[in-house]
C-alpha cells in the first residue's frame, strides 16, 4: 500500500460503517462527493482529506459586516435598502434560531432517517415575503472587471447546489420555504482612484430558483459509498486526482525520486 495511506489519522472524525453515531455530512462534503466520490471516500472514510485552501479572511469580513447591517433592519422589521433598490417582496426576518443556524459547524441540522447521518449546512441570511415563505439569502464576495449580475459560470454550480441544500434543510425543519433565493454579491471595485485604507463594493442581488428535488438521493449515494469497502472511481476533473496520479506516474518514471 502507497505510504499515502500510511498517513495517521483521526478515526474519531471518520465515518465507521455500522456505528450509529449521528454522523455529520455537512453541505460541502455532500458537494466533495458530487465533485469526487474518491476524494470524498479518502476524506470520511480513510481520514486523509485535501490539502487545504488559504483562508478567505476578507471574504469573512465582508461576511460579518453584512449580517451586522442586515440585522440592523431586522431589528426594526424593515426591508434593507438594497431589497427595496431590486423591489423585492421581503424583509429580514427574526428567528430563534438564527444565530445558531449562522454558526459555522453547527448550523441547520437534521438527522437524514433511511441513513441516520446528520446533515448540516450553516446559512448567511434569512428573510421572510408577504406569504409567509422564508427566503434563504447567501452573501458572496470577489473582485472581478466585469459587473456580476447572474451565475452563469460552470464553476458556479456549487453555489447553486449550496442554496439548494440550504433550502432542504430548512424545509427538513418544518419552515415554509420559498423556491427563490438570492445571492448578495458583493463586487470590490478596482477603478477608484486611491486606496485610502478602505475598500468600495458594487453590490447586486442576484435571485435563483432552487430546486432541491436531488438532495435527497445526493445523500443516500454519499452513504452508500462511505458504505463501501473499495475506494471509488474519481470524479470527471478532479484536479486533485489528477495532480496525485501525475505525480505517481512521474515517480515511477525519474530517477530523482
Amino acid at each position: 500500500m502507497s505510504d499515502y495511506y500510511k498517513i495517521p489519522r483521526q478515526q474519531n472524525w471518520n465515518f465507521v460503517p455500522g456505528v450509529k453515531n449521528n454522523w455529520k455530512l455537512s453541505r460541502s462534503k455532500i458537494d466533495l462527493f458530487l465533485n469526487c466520490p474518491r476524494c470524498f471516500y479518502i476524506d470520511n472514510r480513510l481520514g486523509i482529506k485535501q490539502p487545504p485552501g488559504y483562508p478567505f479572511n476578507l471574504n469573512s469580513a465582508v461576511d460579518t459586516l453584512l449580517k451586522k447591517e442586515f440585522d440592523i433592519h431586522r431589528a426594526k422589521n424593515k426591508a434593507h435598502p438594497l431589497i427595496k433598490k431590486y423591489g423585492i417582496d421581503a424583509v429580514p426576518v427574526p428567528h430563534e434560531q438564527l444565530d445558531e443556524w449562522r454558526e459555522n459547524f453547527k448550523g441547520v441540522r437534521c438527522v437524514h432517517k433511511s441513513t441516520g447521518l446528520t446533515i448540516t449546512g450553516a446559512i448567511d441570511d434569512l428573510w421572510q415575503n408577504s406569504k409567509g415563505e422564508y427566503i434563504v439569502v447567501d452573501y458572496k464576495a470577489t473582485s472581478k472587471n466585469a459587473e456580476i449580475t447572474a451565475l452563469d459560470q460552470d464553476w458556479q454550480i456549487g453555489y447553486k447546489r449550496q442554496m439548494e441544500i440550504y433550502q432542504w434543510l430548512l424545509r427538513q425543519n418544518g419552515l415554509k420555504v420559498s423556491n427563490t433565493g438570492y445571492f448578495v454579491y458583493c463586487n470590490g471595485k478596482t477603478d477608484v482612484e486611491a486606496f485610502d485604507g478602505k475598500l468600495e463594493f458594487d453590490v447586486t442581488l442576484i435571485p435563483y430558483e432552487g430546486d432541491d428535488s436531488w438532495v435527497e438521493q445526493a445523500i443516500v449515494d454519499a452513504h452508500k459509498c462511505l458504505m463501501g469497502d473499495k475506494i471509488p472511481e474519481t470524479g470527471d476533473d478532479c484536479d486533485f486526482c489528477k495532480y496525485f496520479e501525475a505525480r505517481t506516474e512521474l515517480s515511477k518514471q525519474s530517477p530523482l525520486f
